[in-house]
């Protein structure tokens, strides 16, 4: 299904964690590709704050969106994400729970209240910033990796729910990228990376800004991997 007339003048892109590395990059290319950009985070740098897993807050959040810029949000990116990590066996509780809190149960409240504004606009397009490790375990990140892995099946059920309804879901698994939540871990991923080298946001970005564009109209349900190689 093709876009509405001017749907880049019509909506908003929210781009949850949207103030720092990845998130950063996509916002600027979204806004270079024309969209009006809202970020939301939790912190005052963010165009919005809310805290992801508090559905209250996130609907709130959108609330203000509408207010402050007479639109709704036709583009959601689901990047907000953190990382606690540590062995399985000895994994506080609370660590668990926070990661996947933020990076599966934040995307769920965010696409839930997105959903509300696409349907309308029969038009909608959803990016989900999973990660390499979903579909490449890395140990001592068991909170992580079920989080980015329940990310993938979420964005497959949403694709097949709202593809007759002119809504595509897509995610996109960055391998190492140069973002300070990587910086600990180059080190040790580097060598085992095919292309020889540590990713760059904007190469992210590229490919989200891809996802959301008509060319991707007919991509529902994907998993594009911009990780060098390191998830084959």
């Amino acid at each position: 299904m093709s876009a509405p007339e001017g749907p880049k003048a019509e909506g908003v892109a929210l781009v949850t964690g949207g103030t720092r590395g990845i998130g950063a990059a996509i916002s600027e290319k979204l806004r270079a590709d024309g969209w009006t950009v809202a970020t939301l985070g939790r912190n005052g740098s963010a165009d919005v704050t809310a805290d992801v897993t508090d559905a209250d807050q996130v609907q709130a959040a959108f609330d203000t969106i509408h207010e402050r810029y007479g639109k709704k949000v036709l583009v959601l990116v689901n990047n907000a994400g953190v990382t606690a990590d540590g062995l399985a066996i000895r994994m506080p509780d609370a660590d668990w729970t926070r990661v996947v809190d933020t990076n599966l149960n934040g995307a769920f409240h965010c696409t839930k209240r997105g959903l509300d504004d696409m349907l309308g606009a029969r038009w909608g397009r959803i990016v989900n910033i999973s990660s390499v490790v979903a579909e490449r375990a890395n140990p001592g990140q068991a909170n992580y990796v079920a989080s980015k892995a329940g990310l993938l099946g979420f964005t497959r059920v949403v694709a097949r729910e709202m593809g007759k309804r002119g809504i595509t879901c897509n995610a996109v698994t960055p391998g190492v990228i140069d973002t300070d939540m990587t910086a600990a871990l180059e080190g040790d991923l580097k060598s085992a990376v095919p292309a020889g080298r540590v990713g760059r946001p904007e190469e992210v970005a590229a490919a989200v800004s891809f996802l959301v564009s008509d060319d991707a109209s007919y991509i529902n349900g994907a998993t594009l991997a911009v990780d060098g190689g390191l998830g084959a």
